[in-house]
């Protein structure tokens, strides 16, 4: 853009030294005056460049002002991150909004002209773009009462992920794998979405245990409290807790639970503590039991079930009675 500004400057200067005009004045005027009607308006050269002009600083301040005004020296000191974000996504496309209305300005179209034009416009959004609309009223939402923020830690469809930016049109998550998806705004406003760190990036973790039956219940959960206790990442306030739940078809079940400081540690934690666990039931002598089925045998007897009893009673096929 700055390159076709400064050839427009210069191109009339070229023209008079060729002796192509009287004066600079008159090369400039020659220069931007050709043009055409449109609506009942004169649209010429000069009028395009100064609208381009214009449009190009609102997208240039657009970049710029959000920066200034939200510097965590100036207005963005108090602010996290994911407030930032969302005040300068505003701040942008209403500088944007502001320059649209300055070009139409400078083109000469009235204000009456231009509700015309957004009147078109909205007919064909209805039919066409209701998508795009969707999409964008979902991402004001988003941006205006935050249930999901930049830099929350989010569940959707079963798939861990971070949320990096949040557009006007999507929202980009990168999963835990590195991956990078790109999401609808209206698909996270309509869809259900879990946020482990809207209020805060504490997270209770609940770890299942299931031991055999025979297993001494008070050293079991001796034991799974201690593995808790020993890991560092597990808050000491709320304390961990071991809850014995169910008496199961194969196993007593118990449950750990405990509360961590950062929600990104949650998957790290389970792992550590299975770990732990496993490898303490080995060293107390606590198995950890798999389900079991007993199979009856009713009916007339038949060569597989005198098979069967051969071998329970150690007898081979061969010496079994005739």
């Amino acid at each position: 853009m700055e390159a076709v500004i400064t050839l427009f400057l210069i191109l009339p200067a070229i023209l008079y030294i060729w002796n192509l005009f009287d004066s600079y004045p008159d090369a400039l005027s020659g220069l931007f005056s050709p043009g055409f009607d449109f609506g009942g308006q004169r649209i010429t050269v000069g009028l395009s460049i100064a609208a381009l002009a214009g449009l190009y600083c609102s997208f240039y301040v657009s970049q710029i002002a959000p920066k200034i005004l939200l510097d965590e020296k100036i207005l963005g000191r108090q602010m996290d991150r994911g407030v930032r974000g969302s005040i300068g996504h505003l701040i942008r496309y209403l500088i944007i909004f502001i320059g649209l209305l300055l070009t139409f300005s400078l083109l000469g179209f009235s204000m009456t002209n231009v509700t015309i034009i957004l009147s078109a416009l909205g007919v064909g959004i209805g039919f066409g773009l209701q998508g795009i609309v969707n999409n964008f009223v979902s991402g004001l939402i988003l941006l205006l009462k935050r249930p999901i923020r930049e830099g929350d830690t989010i569940v959707l469809s079963e798939q861990w992920a971070q949320v990096k930016r949040i557009g006007m049109r999507a929202t980009i998550i990168e999963t835990f794998d590195k991956s990078e998806m790109v999401i609808p705004n209206a698909d996270m406003i309509n869809n259900h979405v879990t946020n482990w760190t809207l209020s805060n990036r504490q997270v209770r973790l609940s770890v299942p245990v299931g031991v055999d039956y025979g297993s001494d219940v008070s050293l079991v959960v001796e034991t799974i409290l201690a593995c808790a206790k020993d890991n560092k990442s597990v808050m000491e306030s709320p304390a961990p807790e071991v809850l014995f739940l169910n008496l199961g078809e194969s196993s007593l079940d118990f449950k750990l639970r405990a509360w961590l400081q950062d929600a990104d540690d949650l998957l790290t934690v389970k792992s550590q503590l299975y770990h732990q666990i496993l490898k303490r039931f080995r060293e107390k002598g606590i198995t950890i039991p798999f389900p079991q089925r007993d199979l009856h045998l009713y009916g007339v007897a038949s060569p597989g079930i005198e098979s069967l009893e051969n071998l329970e009673h150690g007898r081979s096929p061969e010496d079994a009675p005739v």
